[in-house]
């Protein structure tokens, strides 16, 4: 955060009392940070569905971001602003261009990807301070993560008003969601204009936001940046299998209850969790928070239906995530497709074909990223358009990112960089995560990349975007290549490809997500 030489103070009247925030005289912006949204989740609190706030009396200071979620460094590349880590992490952070007189600005509310194992809303690439600069009051999001956001349990389930356990992560989510709807006039806000955005695990999180019945009424509009909860990416199991998963895990750690658990400090959860080696817990189908599986709740038209916007990366995982190390030889492509699709290798080579080494390494990159995460984003895609009245946007993100200012660094698969990390291939396409800095507009805040004119003209046109769809639910808007809405049932949907040179191509890729849409028996 830059020395505040150029901030006064300035106060507002939230429901539960008066905050502080600053108002920079420079960029004429107002920001409000590390604001409480619910109780600290801490004590007979922790695993429980986030609680409403109690009133403070006096001024609360909301100047500088709050701690982020229990979590190790999964991904060595996050990079954080925040006041260390905590299980007291249910704060979110405003940034407002409102005026004195400012009334029913658009909003936008981010959450963060990171696996629900890591991540922060304090990270600079997810700053909201560009996005006002658009006329949105921008929001980022904290909440809570890996076992302390998803432990199911049946101790849980029976403790809990509503019978089930898991999904904490997400309900902070939702507490949040509600939180804004009721505060974000003071800052400005139209309560009726909100859109929920995110990457990755955020974006798997504006998908399943998308159809909770909880969140009806809240969302205006919806924006997801590669992945939904969709099998194969992190699709929510049942109730009673996240519940055996819990008691396992609870019995393995040595402990009879979730009382006893409870009873630790945060220190000992922490080490246990990460001593299992554990990638997380599962979302869960608890009768709740998500009634359904994501395709059923779409196909039963039971999704909020709003306007969405969607893409992917053109090259999510490298190629070797599918080769597992082999070279891109003939012989080795193939026996890798048949030894995945025993009964289908045909027709995969035929969807994913192979000639030269280079042909190869551009058809395992795109069989690694569409089981990684492509697929399930395009199913989000494919459910909504022909479920839904509403416009659906999608598109490829394509550049390529430039270099490293630092050649001793290499990029991280979540955005950032890895000091000694593996010498990764020269990649084909724009690899996950690297849009977020573009997108919000944040380029000017990742000081590891040599970023170029063509960076910043890339940057320009998909914030613009953003913003567009943000306060319209349209990304349309003067000065941009014009950007059709996918129809239902089209076999050939437009994409914005997103590039130096942003250009609508029609897909003729469609029969790819055919193939695995049945494979993964999600048709």
């Amino acid at each position: 955060m830059a020395q505040g030489n150029n901030y006064f103070p300035v106060q507002t009247t939230i429901q539960n009392g008066i905050i502080e925030g600053n108002y920079d005289t420079k960029t004429g912006m107002q920001f409000y940070l590390g604001i409480p949204f619910a109780k600290p989740p801490v004590e007979e609190l922790r695993w429980k569905a986030p609680q409403p706030l109690d009133s403070w009396k006096g001024v609360k200071e909301t100047k500088k971001f709050a701690p982020r979620a229990m979590q190790t460094i999964v991904f060595g590349d996050m990079n954080s602003r925040s006041e260390g880590v905590n299980e007291d992490c249910l704060y979110l952070n405003v940034w407002t261009p409102a005026t004195r007189n400012t009334k029913n600005l658009p909003v936008l509310v981010y959450f963060y990807g990171g696996g629900f194992v890591a991540g922060d809303g304090a990270e600079p690439r997810y700053d909201g301070e560009s996005m006002a600069k658009k006329g949105i009051v921008a929001i980022t999001v904290n909440y809570r993560l890996n076992i302390f956001g998803f432990l199911a349990h049946p101790d849980l389930s029976a403790e809990a008003p509503y019978k089930a356990s898991g999904n904490y992560g997400l309900l902070d989510q939702l507490a949040a969601l509600q939180w804004v709807s009721q505060n974000v006039e003071a800052f400005g806000g139209d309560p009726k204009k909100i859109t929920i955005a995110g990457e990755s695990a955020g974006s798997i999180s504006v998908s399943v936001q998308m159809a909770s019945p909880l969140t009806k009424g809240l969302i205006a509009g919806a924006i997801g940046e590669s992945g939904a909860g969709i099998t194969p990416t992190m699709p929510p199991v049942s109730l009673e299998e996240a519940e055996k998963t819990g008691a396992d895990f609870v019995k393995k750690a040595g402990y009879q209850s979730i009382a006893q658990m409870r009873a630790l400090p945060a220190r000992d959860i922490y080490e246990i969790y990460n001593e299992s080696r554990r990638f997380g817990f599962p979302m869960v189908i608890d009768g709740y928070f998500l009634t359904k599986t994501l395709p059923e709740i779409f196909k039963a038209k039971e999704q909020a239906q709003v306007p969405l916007l969607l893409g992917w990366n053109s090259a999510e995982i490298p190629g070797m995530a599918f080769m597992q190390g082999q070279p891109y030889t003939d012989d080795n492509y193939i026996a890798k497709v048949k030894q995945t699709y025993p009964n289908d290798w045909e027709e995969v080579l035929k969807l994913y074909p192979h000639g030269s080494e280079k042909e190869i390494e551009l058809s395992a990159t795109a069989l690694a990223a569409d089981r990684f995460i492509a697929y399930s984003t395009w199913k989000w895609f494919d459910l909504h358009r022909n479920n839904s009245d509403q416009p659906v946007y999608r598109y490829l993100y394509s550049k390529l990112r430039p270099p490293l200012k630092d050649q001793s660094l290499t990029p991280g698969l979540a955005g950032g960089t890895m000091q000694n990390g593996p010498k990764m291939p020269e990649p084909v396409g724009a690899p996950h995560a690297c849009e977020i800095e573009y997108c919000m507009g944040n380029l000017h805040l990742i000081k590891e990349y040599a970023w170029t004119p063509d960076d910043y003209k890339v940057s320009e046109a998909m914030q613009n975007y953003f913003a567009n769809f943000i306060k319209t639910g349209n990304p349309n808007g003067s000065g941009l290549v014009e950007w059709p809405a996918a129809k239902a049932k089209d076999p050939n949907p437009p994409v914005m490809i997103i590039d130096t040179e942003c250009k609508t191509e029609n897909s003729d890729i469609e029969s790819r997500y055919q193939f695995l849409d049945k494979s993964y028996g999600n048709h």
